[in-house]
């Protein structure tokens, strides 16, 4: 086989070689990634023993929501990426070594350039085989001044990562809080509602019998009857409601759908949340702290260090190096040596970028500004639309109350009168579902209402939890340590 055959095969070997084409998933193999993927999104949390309370339920968002751990682990890469770019700013320090083997000698012969005379014979200094190394240590000043810039860059990486995070803590707290209060107001009505609707169930076969046996006229058996059917319609929707808070609580906590447990129900308290700040002074509260305004300003940060590393590129490059060498030819008088110097470059085409370079970021700089403009109107509707709806959700629940006081009075008339057989047992069954119907409203504007008090302080911007929390901690200390700093919130005047 000649060369060029030999040459050619190996050629079309390696081409073929870099020929790639999509390749699915097998079943095999998506079945075992999603079998996977189902031992760990529950792997290694504490089991529920016993009711969960508010409190353990806001505790096990933080510890286990799926949510929550994505953005803890992408601070934690930004946080990397960081110590990598820092790892940039030191000097290079490199070793290299080098073999290689020729087919014949490398000798070479000298030329008289006056006469043209081959002075002397055919002689070599270098052996066929080779064998060089050195260890370089050189300094970039450029580099460095570059990746310093970069590492700042990198570091306000790192709060914009924190504050997504900040984000996504003020919105799963948000969420529990509304979904708790929701499933235990369906949790506490439950078997009233299931006795009611079977109760309701025989009435309404009772009236239609009646209706057919003539012991009753029609139009007033099907004035009763719809008007039943119309209290049970109301029910039922608000029964489908709240059917579904437990479980979005339960995703919430990470908690495995279908997993059976009960919910800790403490006694309705009149909301003590006081806003001892104006609309104003609240604004100016949620402007400072709203993660979504500070990952802005960090933005524009890194575009103003990006304008500086526009500046730096433009300048010459000076290196400093130093380096031992080791060659393995035997014809050197010298095998081993230390060498110094300096290396200066300058790319002359980045000038001629750069008032492109500057525009670009200027423009970016402008979008970056309109976007915290924009932000900072939304922050500020954000602000008067929760304080309003605060406000609002206290004088519902109020009426709420009010009505369902009202009803419970009205059930105990029209129950002693139905021992006298002065009501119908069609006016009992009426008044025991407008009650139950009553409660569950109240109960449904007592979860709006905490659900508001939550987005009071989502709107400021402020961190549910305090400083000495950490997810490392046991689920009952966590809870515990909720406990106090939300209740120290709500009772202290002026804690917002």
């Amino acid at each position: 086989m000649t060369t060029r055959t030999a040459l050619a095969l190996v050629t079309a070997a390696a081409l073929a070689g870099c020929t790639i084409s999509p390749e699915y998933l097998s079943g095999e193999e998506m079945v075992a990634f999603t079998e996977t993927n189902l031992k760990e999104v529950t792997a290694g949390q504490e089991p529920i023993t016993g009711p969960v309370n508010l409190y353990e339920a806001m505790a096990r968002a933080l510890k286990y929501n799926l949510d929550f751990r994505v953005e803890q682990m992408n601070e934690a890469l930004a946080m990397g990426n960081l110590d990598l770019k820092s790892w940039d700013m030191l000097p290079k320090l490199v070793a290299s070594s080098e073999w290689s083997r020729r087919s014949n000698e490398p000798g070479g012969r000298s030329q008289s350039l006056l006469t043209g005379i081959q002075s002397l014979e055919p002689s070599k200094s270098t052996e066929k085989t080779t064998l060089t190394a050195d260890l370089t240590f050189s300094w970039n000043i450029l580099d460095f001044g570059l990746s310093y810039v970069r590492a700042l860059q990198a570091a306000d990486k790192v709060l914009i990562a924190e504050e997504r995070r900040r984000k996504v803590v003020n919105r799963i707290f948000e969420d529990v809080r509304t979904a708790f209060w929701r499933a235990a107001s369906e949790q506490r009505l439950s078997a009233a509602m299931n006795r009611l609707e079977r109760r309701v169930r025989r009435a309404l076969a009772n009236s239609r019998r009646l209706a057919r046996s003539g012991q009753t006229s029609p139009l007033t058996a099907l004035t009763y009857e719809r008007e039943l059917v119309g209290i049970k319609k109301q029910l039922q929707e608000l029964r489908s409601e709240l059917k579904t808070a437990k479980m979005q609580l339960a995703a919430l906590m990470n908690v495995p759908p279908g997993t059976r447990f009960r919910l800790a129900i403490p006694k309705h308290r009149p909301s003590v949340l006081h806003l001892k700040w104006d609309t104003r002074q609240m604004i100016r509260i949620a402007l400072k702290n709203r993660p979504e305004l500070r990952e802005e300003a960090y933005r524009r940060r890194i575009n103003e260090k990006e304008a500086q590393a526009a500046l730096l590129e433009l300048l010459p490059g000076a290196s400093l190096y130093t380096a031992f060498n080791v060659d393995a030819n035997d014809f050197l008088y010298n095998n081993n040596w230390v060498s110094w110097g300096a290396k200066a470059s300058w790319n002359l085409m980045k000038v001629f970028r750069y008032p492109l370079r500057k525009r670009q970021i200027a423009a970016r700089n402008e979008v970056l500004h309109a976007r915290a403009l924009a932000l900072t109107m939304t922050i500020m509707t954000q602000v008067c639309v929760s304080r309003v709806r605060y406000l609002y959700q206290r004088r519902i629940l109020q009426s709420a109350r009010e009505y369902r006081d009202v009803q419970y009075r009205i059930l105990r008339q029209v129950r002693a009168a139905a021992t006298t057989d002065a009501a119908s047992e069609q006016t009992l069954i009426r008044e025991q579902m407008n009650t139950v119907l009553a409660a569950a409203r109240y109960d449904v504007a007592y979860a709006n209402l905490q659900n508001a008090i939550a987005n009071v302080y989502a709107t400021l911007g402020l961190d549910p939890y305090g400083g000495n929390v950490s997810i490392d901690m046991p689920v009952k200390a966590l809870a515990e340590n909720l406990r106090r700093t939300w209740n120290r919130r709500n009772i202290t005047k002026g804690m917002i």
